[in-house]
């Protein structure tokens, strides 16, 4: 049976489907309940949360669920989290957002902004909160973490963008990775090489990692109907874990404008930029990825920071130009249905796929 595999084992979960963990809001303590519930793996990104707050999420996901769930960090680069820049610099990054502010009718930010929270803070409630699984990305926590979290009884699973780098965080000692393909929605992960020089596809990607390591690898990236499932497993993966697919369903955190351009011809066209955050992410084009550039963006996360109120007023006003609208390569393919129905049609779609053999070449006419 398909729905049985080495990560099913591991975590305990009926379902080879993890719902990827999405930040700044977008993935609920519903969302990943009501996913865990259906039989997957439910997920929340905490990278924007504070060691009260995450300990308030995991209580709030357990309260719903008894069934397994996964909180995901961001592990800070070296260099980059930590950068400083000059006042003229950030002076010339406010004077090109200026007219987007001003039209939102938001004031212009001042000099310094705000530094991100610290890792080390997040993951010691994490640890204290003790959530089933910790997932991670941007890189590997210190071996002490993963260790502490094995300790704990927490499962762990590294995110990887290219094949060195989930030999890297099987060899730190995580339980799984995840193979991130390029045509995923959200931020990249890279971490040993640049994200450009990472923009290996999804299909490409995991049958490379599955021969390179022997935890279980989860595929990630275009993957949002059963026949994608079907395809992921038949290459090596031990699941997939789907992102943009759930952000169109009604416990998502994600704007309802948002919502609404999945599933639609206009989601077809992505691509990555780093104009929202600081970091190279992957979203549906509008206006302001098409006015700025990746050069006008400061480091991460002091970028992220600089444009989270101007995020902030599109989500409430419903602009999508202005809006950081994720979405993988396969958005086109969402459909907006609540969580649990999602993950009901993944399964009957992979049942329908492999019963019918419909992965096999066909025979010349």
């Amino acid at each position: 049976m398909w729905t049985q595999t080495r990560l099913t084992a591991l975590l305990g979960i009926d379902l080879p489907i993890v719902q990827g963990p999405f930040g700044g809001g977008y993935s609920t303590p519903a969302l990943a309940a009501a996913v865990s519930n259906a039989g997957a793996l439910g997920s929340l990104g905490a990278a924007n949360l504070g060691p009260d707050e995450i300990l308030a999420v995991v209580r709030d996901i357990a309260g719903r669920t008894a069934r397994p769930f996964n909180i995901n960090l961001w592990v800070p680069i070296p260099g980059e989290d930590d950068a400083s820049i000059e006042q003229s610099r950030f002076d010339r990054t406010v004077a090109r957002i200026a007219p987007f502010l001003e039209a939102a009718g938001l004031p212009l930010p001042t000099f310094p902004i705000p530094k991100a929270i610290a890792f080390e803070a997040q993951v010691e409630a994490l640890l204290a909160a003790c959530p089933p699984v910790f997932s991670f990305v941007m890189g590997v926590p210190d071996r002490a973490i993963l260790e502490a979290a094995r300790g704990r009884g927490i499962k762990t699973i590294g995110t990887a963008t290219t094949v060195d780098e989930a030999v890297a965080i099987e060899a730190a000692g995580a339980d799984a990775v995840v193979a991130s393909g390029s045509d995923a929605g959200g931020h990249r992960g890279s971490f040993l090489r640049p994200v450009e020089a990472s923009l290996v596809g999804t299909f490409s990607l995991v049958p490379q990692m599955a021969k390179a390591v022997r935890i279980p690898v989860i595929a990630a990236g275009g993957v949002a109907t059963g026949a994608g499932v079907a395809a992921a497993l038949t290459l090596g993966a031990d699941a997939v874990q789907i992102g943009t697919a759930f952000l169109a369903a009604p416990e998502s955190g994600a704007p309802a404008a948002h919502k609404a351009l999945l599933g639609t011809d206009r989601a077809r066209w992505t691509r990555l930029t780093r104009v929202f955050s600081g970091r190279f992410a992957r979203g549906i084009e509008n206006a302001l990825m098409n006015t700025l550039t990746s050069d006008d963006a400061l480091p991460y996360p002091m970028h992220n920071a600089l444009m989270m109120p101007l995020r902030r007023a599109a989500a409430k006003a419903g602009k999508l130009d202005w809006l950081a609208l994720w979405a993988g390569q396969n958005a086109a393919s969402a459909r907006l249905l609540p969580a649990a129905e999602i993950v009901r049609l993944l399964a009957e779609e992979t049942d329908d796929v492999l019963a019918a053999d419909r992965l096999r070449p066909r025979s010349p006419a």
